[in-house]
């Protein structure tokens, strides 16, 4: 076999070796933007109106509340999903008070009935929880609380209801919680479904994760040039210092 004949055969071998490894890997995750807070030094709370009773709405105005109390907003996502006069549309609890109680409805219309939904909420001790709506228990110790949906994550499995490789993606946010009780928040800067979401949390080590909202999310996080300061929500999850 002469020397030309070599080089061409190991050119194809190598290319469809090369080939045949790519093949086995998934398609990579669209972008995701991701933030991990550690719930016990007490910078993570939930937000829906100010002393006055008004609803913030907007990360600017939030932004603005906060630093009159001399404080600066380093992080901030819609927390959950809302009314049309931007109500919370479940559970939501603020310094230990039962804004809105926590909805048992099975059925309707929209993300939030995919069930089981879920709970997102810290404790007067400073640690965070993600459990399904059926499993959360109100009491005392519960600060800040807000209901969404669907779970995503359910003790290390995804949602029984999310479909690999669906075709209904949109721009997504959502909340996990870690085994070693930090917080991780994420957003995809660009159109998921909700089984590749859910992947990311599982990948990340979560162990209960929960959606947040869809084509509405947005995120505050100048550490990672994310400085979009608008919205029109309800719920807002901040962390500042």
């Amino acid at each position: 076999m002469n020397l030309f004949r070599i080089a061409v055969l190991s050119f194809f071998f190598f290319f469809g070796l090369l080939a045949a490894v790519t093949n086995t890997h998934p398609a990579a995750l669209p972008n995701i933007l991701s933030h991990l807070v550690d719930p016990s030094k007490g910078t993570l709370r939930t937000y829906y109106t100010d002393a006055d009773g008004a609803q913030y709405n907007s990360f600017r105005r939030l932004k603005e509340s906060i630093e009159e109390q001399g404080k600066k907003l380093d992080f901030a996502m819609n927390g959950g999903m809302y009314m049309e006069d931007r109500r919370p549309l479940g559970l939501y609890i603020e310094s230990f008070k039962e804004i809105r109680p926590l909805s048992t409805r099975q059925s309707g219309h929209g993300n939030f009935y995919l069930q089981p939904n879920g709970v997102f909420c810290l404790y007067a001790d400073k640690s965070a929880k993600v459990c399904k709506s059926s499993d959360f228990v109100q009491d005392d110790r519960v600060e800040f609380a807000t209901q969404s949906g669907p779970m995503l994550l359910i003790d290390g499995e995804i949602h029984p209801s999310l479909t690999k490789g669906s075709s209904n993606v949109h721009i997504r946010n959502g909340i996990g919680v870690l085994p070693d009780g930090n917080v991780l928040f994420a957003m995809s800067t660009e159109l998921i479904n909700f089984w590749d979401f859910a992947s990311f949390f599982k990948e990340q080590g979560c162990l209960n994760a929960l959606y947040l909202d869809g084509f509405v999310s947005r995120t505050y996080l100048p550490a990672q040039d994310a400085n979009y300061l608008g919205g029109n929500f309800g719920v807002i999850i901040a962390e500042s210092h």
